[in-house]
């Protein structure tokens, strides 16, 4: 059987709201644009695609151009986080290197724009551990979407996606695979919903979860 873990970025594998608040707002004032971001504001955004997000901050600037602005937003982001990158959960590289060594499949899957989990890999320095990847930006696909075609293309039988918020647990309800919420991360999930505090708990109750096959969900509605 091959098992694999897929994990979502923003909250679950690092927090790069500071490095994209400024990204944005530095694309912003070389725009000429008067709006300026906040923390909350950007926090407020993560999981959601790049076109939802450039409504949400910019049709109350210029409603027909919002798409416009977010993509000059985001090239500076892509640019701007390979060298500053984000905050790391405090375990990651060692749980990473251990689910391999347990034989998992490691990839990532986010909303985020083509180009973003390549400024992770650079940042962080742990591509080397990640087997696949994909995102909004490569395929226009929900994350559901992605989650499924990242699964079947490596022929993963048993598949836990990891993700912090509520959307995440959604999304892999329609994939069809298990899901665990990393509780630490920026969002809430239904009470009762696997779930680790820290990264570290995660090789353990995958495979608990992996062996006893909880939490899969055997229909899926993915948007493929």
């Amino acid at each position: 059987m091959k098992k694999g873990i897929i994990f979502d970025l923003d909250g679950t594998m690092w927090d790069s709201s500071e490095s994209v608040t400024a990204a944005y707002n530095i694309a912003l004032e070389k725009g000429g644009y008067p709006l300026r971001l906040t923390l909350a504001d950007v926090r407020a955004a993560m999981g959601k695609t790049m076109v939802e997000i450039a409504h949400m901050y910019f049709d109350a600037l210029d409603p027909d151009n919002a798409v416009n602005i977010m993509e000059k937003c985001i090239e500076e982001e892509n640019e701007y986080l390979k060298t500053s990158g984000g905050v790391l959960y405090s375990g990651l590289e060692e749980v990473l290197k251990e689910l391999r060594a347990r034989g998992y499949f490691v990839a990532c899957v986010s909303n985020c724009q083509a180009g973003y989990i390549e400024a992770f890999y650079e940042a962080s320095g742990l591509g080397k551990y990640f087997d696949d990847k994909e995102c909004w930006g490569g395929t226009g696909l929900d994350k559901a979407g992605n989650i499924r075609l990242t699964a079947d293309r490596n022929g993963l039988v048993s598949v836990i996606y990891v993700g912090d918020t509520d959307g995440d647990r959604i999304s892999s309800e329609k994939a069809g695979v298990k899901f665990v919420h990393a509780a630490y991360g920026y969002g809430s999930v239904p009470e009762g919903t696997p779930k680790i505090n820290s990264l570290r708990e995660l090789p353990d109750l995958a495979d608990v979860m992996t062996e006893q096959n909880v939490g899969t969900v055997r229909n899926f509605d993915a948007k493929i």
